[in-house]
């Protein structure tokens, strides 16, 4: 399978870096091909401009814009790896949806008024992690909600499936490294599956 990987944290010693670390080896090793785009890396512009509107509008697509959506239509298996910050995707990521996933590309309304959701047929993972714990975002509905608004309102409104959705709460500092070698065994056994 064509698995696209969007990795947005700026710190290669994070635990973020080793989920994507994790994942990139088994798929590897399980015979897969692997697209890695590291959006900080990479430098990746996140702000959805006047100008780019105006291109997307006229079928001119920016070059970085067509470079992603090329990964996306490769892909059999999306996969993204952020932390959650301030409840929600880091900037650099919300900005490669608002410029990535955009109208015509990712869905379109159709003469119903019905969304028509142009990457059906794809598979979704979400993986992020949070510095709270998770008992505190379980018991005030965080954890639905960040599934709700990634999982259903990014993915599936365009028609990927989401086939796993990890939370990983207390990351920063309250959980011991026996959790977390317990998460990067839960990622292990995710991407073993496919």
């Amino acid at each position: 399978m064509n698995h696209l990987i969007v990795y947005a944290h700026p710190n290669e010693d994070s635990f973020n870096h080793k989920i994507l670390q994790t994942a990139v080896d088994v798929l590897t090793a399980g015979g897969h091909e692997v697209v890695v785009r590291d959006l900080y890396k990479m430098g990746f512009n996140p702000v959805l401009s006047l100008e780019d509107t105006k291109a997307l509008k006229q079928g001119n697509l920016p070059e970085d814009i067509r470079t992603e959506q090329n990964h996306l239509t490769g892909a059999d298996v999306i996969t993204l790896i952020y932390p959650i910050w301030w409840a929600g995707l880091p900037a650099i990521l919300k900005g490669y949806i608002d410029r990535v996933f955009a109208y015509k590309f990712a869905y379109t309304y159709n003469g119903e008024g019905t969304v028509d959701k142009l990457l059906t047929g794809k598979k979704g993972v979400i993986i992020s992690t949070y510095g709270t714990s998770e008992d505190y975002y379980e018991a005030i509905g965080m954890e639905e909600a960040l599934k709700q608004t990634s999982g259903e309102g990014i993915f599936e409104f365009c028609g990927v499936e989401v086939a796993e959705q990890l939370l990983f709460g207390g990351v920063n500092k309250s959980v011991t490294e026996q959790e977390r070698r317990e998460m990067l065994e839960r990622v292990r056994s995710l991407f073993s599956s496919f």
